[in-house]
């Protein structure tokens, strides 16, 4: 199971210290954050105390409300399930209360000065991507118009010099080498990078470029979500390749089925090209069109 700290945590979002300052190594095992209303007034039937809870100012107005041993009360009902931590956002100041039973639970306490809504979304975002489980493949990883390639095969077969013909016709580049796949749902997945060949891509005969130098930052992003896995293979004069319309194939990637397609390589095969219309012929598909079913709706039609 991934995790991360209550430390790291408070530095990404630079985020001030309160309380239990000691015990900042806490970890953080769940993604979204819960806005503990509800349990404030007794109830703790669905109380998912393994989140990290943001306290707006709904929730510390409300305490404000209580009378001293009410706030007592209230607020110790929720400590002793000891969350991750807590946050209060819109850089609240009267709330000296919790300090006091965050320090003596060794709860850290946080505040931020970003508004209740905008920190939840970004904190839910950041947790659903760090803690998503994921994998590291062989491949290269490229956005196509805006849609997510995974480019696999043998090494020395040509992945990263199709990146390189992608990125100069315009597209993006994501990683190549070791591609970082991340579910974020039943059938989402996303790519991205390890950090350490952030930016770069190698070349054979000449060694690594860094993308965003050499092309600029449109050249470059992060992420994408992956909705197409493409394999280069070398041509085999067996196979069958004028199809009408492709069997469907699909690669499963920690759960998630991807669409799969195969392309032969050949001298003179416009390779980056075929990629550019895979993608484009993928798009069309969410949309319900498919050119085989029209071709076929033409013949018909004809015959009549």
């Amino acid at each position: 199971m991934k995790t991360i700290t209550v430390q790291s945590l408070a530095e990404k979002f630079h985020m001030e210290v309160l309380a239990g300052a000691g015990r900042m190594d806490r970890v953080i095992t769940r993604p979204r954050a819960h806005r503990p209303g509800l349990e404030f007034v007794g109830y703790f039937d669905f109380f998912p105390m393994e989140r990290v809870q943001v306290l707006g100012r709904k929730e510390v107005n409300y305490l404000l409300t209580l009378t001293v041993e009410e706030r007592k009360l209230h607020i110790g009902n929720i400590v002793k399930y000891h969350p991750p931590c807590f946050i209060v956002t819109s850089g609240q100041q009267e709330i000296p209360y919790l300090t006091l039973f965050c320090d003596q639970e060794g709860i850290p306490l946080l505040r931020t000065e970003e508004t209740t809504t905008e920190f939840i979304a970004k904190l839910d975002s950041y947790l659903v991507k760090a803690l998503a489980p994921e994998i590291s493949i062989h491949g290269v990883c490229v956005n196509v118009s805006g849609i997510g390639v995974l480019l696999r095969g043998k090494s020395g077969i040509g992945k990263s010099e199709t990146a390189h013909t992608l990125i100069r016709r315009g597209h993006r580049f994501v990683a190549d080498d070791i591609v970082v796949l991340k579910k974020l749902g039943p059938a989402t997945l996303l790519g991205t990078h390890n950090e350490t060949t952030r930016e770069f891509l190698a070349l054979r005969s000449i060694g690594l470029i860094n993308v965003v130098r050499q092309y600029g930052r449109r050249a470059f992003q992060d992420e994408t979500r992956i909705v197409l896995d493409i394999e280069l293979a070398p041509w085999r004069e067996d196979a069958l390749n004028n199809e009408l319309e492709l069997e469907p194939q699909f690669t499963e990637y920690l759960g998630v089925k991807i669409p799969h397609i195969e392309v032969q390589l050949q001298p003179g095969r416009d390779v980056a090209g075929l990629i550019e219309a895979a993608a484009n012929n993928w798009y069309l598909k969410q949309f319900g069109y498919s050119a085989a079913e029209e071709f076929m709706q033409r013949i018909e039609n004809k015959m009549q």
